[in-house]
Parts: C-alpha cells; sequence; structure tokens
C-alpha cells in the first residue's frame, strides 16, 4: 500500500477540480488530487469556457448583465426551486473568478450569447486557433501549472474509491493505483469533483428513467461513471435527485457535415410520432427546451421536415439561425451530406417524393402529417394559428424531395446528487454539514431543478470552475481549524 497525508484530497481533477485544488493551496492548504485518467481536465477539455456575470468583457461592449439581473431570471426560470444563496454567491464570485483565470494566463474572446435568445455570459478562452471546441483545455492546462507551482501534489490513474470516516468526521480516501495497488491517503477534507455519472447507462436508467442510445443521447466521456456520488452517499451526504443535462439532438448525423443538423435545428417544421405539431419552433434554438419537449412526446422523440424549397433558400442565403457550436450560415454541402448519409444506410434521416412516403419511412402518422403539412402551408400565408410562430420562420412544405431528421433528447451528462450549501458544504439529511466533506461541479449541481438554464451559456464550466473555489476556501478553511 502507498500512503500519502495532506490536509486536503480533491478528488478528481476536472475543472472544478483543479479549481478546488488551486484555490485551497492558494488558501494555505497542503493539497492531493486523484485523476482516474491519464490527463487531468476531464469532459471539460472539450467545452468552450466558464460563465462570468458583470466582467470587464460585458461592460466594455456595453452589455447589461448584472448579478441582479442575472440571478432574478435564473430563480424565475427554476420557480424558487434551488438553492438561492448558493446561486447568488456563485454568481456574484463569477466576475472576479474571470479576472482570478486571466492572473493564471488565461486568455479570452470576449463575452458571447450561445444563440440569439441567450445572454451574452459565456466566456469563451482564447486558443491558438480562434474560437472553437475545446478551448477550455487552454484553461485547465493553466489550473494544472498553476497547481504544480503551488505545490500540489496530483496523482493521474489513481482512482478513489471510498472515503474513510472515523467518528463523523472525513479522516482519508482510499483509491487505487494504475496497477490496482491500494493508496492510501490521510486528509483532514476530501472535495468530491468526480463530473456524474454521463458514461454509465445503468446509473441513468435507473436514477433518470432514460435509455442512453435509445431515448437518450447524451455525452458518455469514459470513465464518468459516478463513482463520486456513490462515495459520497455512502459517506453520509444526502441523496438529491440526480438529472440529465439536458439538450436536444439530431440523432446520426455525428460523422455528416455540419450543414446537416444545421438546417435540421432551424425552425421549421416539428411534428411528433401522431405527425402533430407540439412546440412553436422558433424555441428549437434553445436546445434545452427542445430536448424537453420532446421528452414527452411517444418513444421520446421529434422530427424535424423542410422541402426542397427551403433547402435551396438556406444554401443561397445560410440559416436563419446561428449559434457559437454552428456558427457558420453556410450549407453549401447539405445535399452532398444526405447522400453521405443515404450511402451509409443511415436510418435516422429519411428522403422522400411525397410527404405520404415520408411519413411511412419515418414511421409518423400518414393521414395526420398530410393534415399537419396542409394547415401549416395554410399558415404560412397568414398567420401561425397554433403555436403562434413569427411569420419570419414559416416557410410551406411544398416541393419534392422532403427531408425529415429524427430528433431525441441529448445532454452533458448526469448533474446533482449530492445535497451542498453555499460553502459547498456536503450535507446530511438533516441539512447539516458532514464533518470535512464537500463537494463541487457537477455532482453537486442541484441549481437547475428540471431544465438547464440556457439562457445564462457557460453555466455548467461557470458553475464547476466556482463551486469548485468555494469549496477550496471553505476546506481550506476547516482544516486550518
Amino acid at each position: 500500500m502507498a500512503n500519502y497525508e495532506a490536509q486536503v484530497c480533491v478528488i478528481a481533477a476536472g475543472p472544478s477540480g483543479l479549481s478546488a485544488a488551486v484555490q485551497a493551496a492558494e488558501d494555505g492548504a497542503e493539497v492531493i488530487v486523484l485523476e482516474k485518467a491519464a490527463a487531468v481536465g476531464g469532459a471539460a477539455n472539450m467545452g468552450m469556457g466558464p460563465l462570468g456575470i458583470g466582467t470587464r468583457y460585458q461592460k466594455q461592449n456595453m452589455q447589461d448583465v448584472s448579478v441582479e439581473k442575472a440571478f432574478d431570471m435564473f430563480m424565475e426560470y427554476t420557480h424558487y426551486n434551488v438553492d438561492a444563496r448558493l446561486v447568488k454567491r456563485y454568481f456574484e464570485q463569477s466576475a472576479e473568478t474571470i479576472e482570478w483565470l486571466e492572473d493564471m494566463g488565461v486568455e479570452f474572446e470576449g463575452a458571447f450569447r450561445y444563440f440569439p435568445k441567450s445572454e451574452p455570459t459565456w466566456h469563451i478562452v482564447k486558443t491558438d486557433t480562434g474560437i472553437g471546441p475545446r478551448a477550455a483545455s487552454f484553461m485547465n492546462k493553466a489550473l494544472y501549472a498553476r497547481a504544480q507551482e503551488l505545490g500540489v501534489k496530483v496523482l493521474l490513474e489513481t482512482p478513489a474509491k471510498k472515503i474513510i470516516m472515523e467518528d463523523g468526521k472525513v479522516a482519508g480516501v482510499l483509491a487505487t493505483d494504475k496497477d490496482g495497488n491500494e493508496v492510501h491517503v490521510a486528509c483532514k477534507a476530501a472535495i468530491i469533483c468526480t463530473g456524474g455519472a454521463g458514461c454509465n447507462p445503468d446509473f441513468i436508467k435507473e436514477e433518470t428513467g432514460y435509455i442512453h442510445g435509445k431515448d437518450m443521447f447524451n455525452f458518455a466521456i469514459p470513465g464518468i461513471m459516478g463513482d463520486g456520488l456513490k462515495m459520497a452517499w455512502e459517506a453520509g451526504a444526502d441523496k438529491l435527485p440526480v438529472r440529465i443535462e439536458q439538450a436536444a439532438s439530431v440523432v446520426g448525423v455525428e460523422d455528416l457535415p455540419g450543414s446537416v443538423s444545421n438546417i435540421f435545428s432551424q425552425p421549421n417544421l416539428l411534428v411528433n410520432k401522431f405527425g402533430k405539431r407540439f412546440m412553436n419552433e422558433d424555441h428549437m434554438q434553445n436546445t434545452t427546451y427542445l430536448s424537453n419537449a420532446v421528452s414527452h412526446q411517444k418513444e421520446r422523440s421529434g422530427f424535424s421536415i423542410v422541402d426542397s424549397s427551403i433547402v435551396r433558400y438556406y444554401i443561397k442565403n445560410g440559416v436563419d439561425n446561428v449559434s457559437l457550436v454552428r456558427p457558420d450560415p453556410d450549407v453549401s454541402d447539405f445535399i452532398e451530406g444526405v447522400k453521405m448519409a443515404q450511402e451509409n444506410g443511415n436510418t435516422g434521416l429519411v428522403v422522400a417524393d411525397t410527404i405520404e412516403e415520408l411519413a411511412e419511412m419515418a414511421g409518423i402518422d400518414v393521414d395526420n402529417l398530410v393534415d399537419t403539412v396542409d394547415e401549416y402551408n395554410d399558415y404560412c400565408d397568414s398567420v401561425d394559428e397554433e403555436f403562434f410562430k413569427p411569420k419570419k420562420y414559416l416557410r410551406p412544405l411544398v416541393k419534392a424531395p422532403y427531408y425529415c431528421a429524427k430528433i431525441c433528447p441529448g445532454g452533458y451528462g448526469t448533474v446533482g446528487g449530492i445535497r451542498i450549501n453555499e460553502n459547498c458544504e456536503a450535507c446530511d439529511k438533516d441539512f447539516e454539514p458532514v464533518p470535512g466533506l464537500y463537494a463541487a461541479g457537477a455532482d453537486s449541481c442541484n441549481i437547475y431543478d428540471d431544465s438547464y438554464m440556457f439562457l445564462l451559456p457557460g453555466n455548467s464550466m461557470g458553475y464547476a470552475v466556482n463551486t469548485g473555489r468555494i469549496a477550496g476556501m471553505s476546506a481550506a478553511e476547516y482544516v486550518e481549524e
């Protein structure tokens, strides 16, 4: 057995774990980090940057995003079903956290919206290749470098297995190294930052009812299995609902040009298995809304339908809505992408010469879809009397071939499960802190209730970094006392 000793043991080295380690070390604690993978950063290496509210980037561009405005938006959005004290502390700290990261050498492109209806709170990390996925890996590298500078010991390929409790307090953490040998870390405080259970289909089904790969298409980062949740519950932390951080997904287009998913994500006709509309398609740009709406349909699926005239319009003029994930309005290779899908045997994308044939191929009620298309085309000549979609998005389906893609619930993984307070102390069923136990990031993220707050983008990473810092502050104060 390998034995280590530290005041604070951080479990996992994603953005919350790295932030916790750096903050605790800056506050004078001796820190050791246990990480399951061979590298730091976790799922956040795929991300782009954290939320910030009231930052200099927003002020420079005269963007009105105050803590008061964001807090009111957030609490109204969640119907006050979340911890207002934690939300307020996170938001108030977020601007200073951006500066804290900059002091480590992290640079930001600015503050951005994710999609047109959202607020400019997403602080995209600057890279050497411009704005794009994986930008946050540069932030994680800076955090890791700062941790090493502060003398934090990081043990890679060393997954934590159990939190040792003595007399009701944290006394250590058990882990194993890459060769299967037991590792014991004696410590006074442990901070769980393990990132959920997005790669554990059995756990997802048991906790949420969704079946990964059938009616849920969330990211499944290898190794994210829910280990931290189980350790926290076993150590005495109260178990809260675990949810999927939802964002709808066009199914089966991952290997196709981005123009395919881009067109099918535009606010055109959207129906369910019965051939009926079920939302104002203008709100499809908020993929959390879309995922929620689709989740309540038969077989948890919806179908986006366009015709050749709509495709031609987009190819000529660009799509209606762009986002930071799909920033290019150019969809000129859509037809090529559809041909690729047909050659690859993609069954989720359907092409047909009639609406009837399209319905049969996609498994949609034929008669209802015909009636829906007729009614929808009438709305395009006047107003949408059913769901009040803006006139500018009303384009009739009149010219073959017709294209249809399946949309299902998707997301970034699981959030929530460990009860914490505004100090990121893990709490028991009586809301009392478990001495020495803290949680940050996805496993503690109970602040969205049933819907991810996409109107304030950057929330996932912003919550991770800021709660990591809060947990690091609290743990360092606890061990000092």
